[in-house]
């Protein structure tokens, strides 16, 4: 089986941390984008059925949902939609329901509203509370909410009552990432030219701890660096990219992988409006490139990297720096997935 991705590349608002694709929607109607990526997937399409549906951005609350339905009709399993706070409502959640998405995923980012209009976020710690019980009202019993830390001005105080905040709500899922300024953001020039200050950090591990302890508590299990759910609700599409499953990935900038070759949709919509069946790229990988992608994405889960997998000499290493499962993989013990990207280098090839 394989999972599709769609990429909705329209924002109303662009926040300060984002270095995805995505922009206002002008010069496209809605209709004529997902004609374009429903041409896409009849030239491409990877199976006829899919085991997961991701309607991804950007923002896809901002596209009318039954130009969505389409897609989510696909498969039979986990239909995600993205979706911002603002643009929840009692009727969007119904129609998004109606058109077949049966799970939510929601940045909310903190409860603490200087620290949303620090990064430019356009809803209320309020309205995302709102949001969320709305979603529950029209029926969606599968909710991931996103959060972030290390963001400016954010202590471990209110990183705390973030934290308390969303649990208090018992979502299904949460998505939690530590703070990157990328180049091209908003918030690496407010970073460089001194507007604003990293966390030190110091006070994000301490950050990342709570996170850890404090779901630990609710009854998440921490299956990915950045994400806990509770037993059952682990994100099967994201898991995908984890493990190889093969993903086809519909938009400009989304990225494909059959089960053996990568490709890419460059990241411009004019370009692949002119051409969405013949805009992708093939991106080659040589044996050792893929030996490297296995290795560094098992050391991101908790089940762990199949240490059949290593030759001797890195069999040694990794038992002396990673842990056993009960499954017989190795795996970063969760204190150190801070440090993920310094453990797995000396596997790397």
């Amino acid at each position: 089986m394989a999972g599709l991705y769609v990429h909705i590349p329209f924002c109303r608002h662009k926040c300060a941390y984002c270095d995805f694709y995505s922009g206002p929607l002008r010069g496209f109607a809605p209709q004529d984008y997902a004609a374009a990526l429903s041409r896409e997937l009849e030239a491409r399409t990877l199976a006829p059925e899919y085991q997961t549906v991701y309607i991804g951005g950007g923002t896809p609350s901002t596209m009318p949902p039954q130009l969505l339905a389409p897609f989510f009709a696909l498969s039979a399993g986990e239909r995600t939609i993205e979706v911002n706070p603002e643009d929840v409502s009692p009727r969007a959640a119904e129609l998004w329901l109606s058109a077949g998405a049966n799970r939510v995923s929601m940045g909310v980012q903190s409860l603490i509203d200087s620290e949303l209009s620090a990064v430019g976020r356009r809803h209320s710690a309020a309205q995302a509370i709102e949001a969320f019980h709305t979603l529950r009202r029209a029926g969606f019993s599968n909710i991931s909410l996103d959060l972030i830390y290390g963001l400016p001005g954010q202590t471990l105080r209110s990183w705390h009552q973030s934290l308390e905040g969303l649990l208090e709500l018992a979502p299904e899922h949460l998505s939690a990432y530590s703070l990157s300024y990328e180049p091209g953001t908003l918030l690496h020039t407010r970073l460089m030219t001194g507007k604003i200050q990293e966390t030190d950090e110091d006070e994000v591990v301490r950050m990342y701890h709570a996170l850890c302890s404090l779901t630990r508590g609710a009854g998440f299990e921490h299956y990915e660096i950045s994400n806990f759910a509770r037993p059952g609700f682990h994100s099967r599409h994201n898991s995908a990219y984890w493990d190889s499953t093969p993903y086809l990935g519909l938009g400009p900038g989304a990225h494909s992988f059959d089960g053996a070759l990568r490709s890419f949709n460059p990241p411009n919509l004019p370009v692949y409006m002119n051409n969405p069946a013949g805009a992708f790229q093939t991106d080659p990988e040589t044996a050792t490139e893929r030996h490297n992608d296995v290795i560094m994405t098992a050391l991101r889960t908790a089940r762990g990297l199949n240490p059949a997998l290593l030759t001797e000499k890195e069999l040694l290493y990794a038992r002396s720096h990673l842990s056993p499962t009960p499954q017989g993989n190795l795996r970063i013990s969760e204190p150190d997935w801070l440090l993920a990207d310094a453990l797995t280098l000396p596997l790397l090839r």
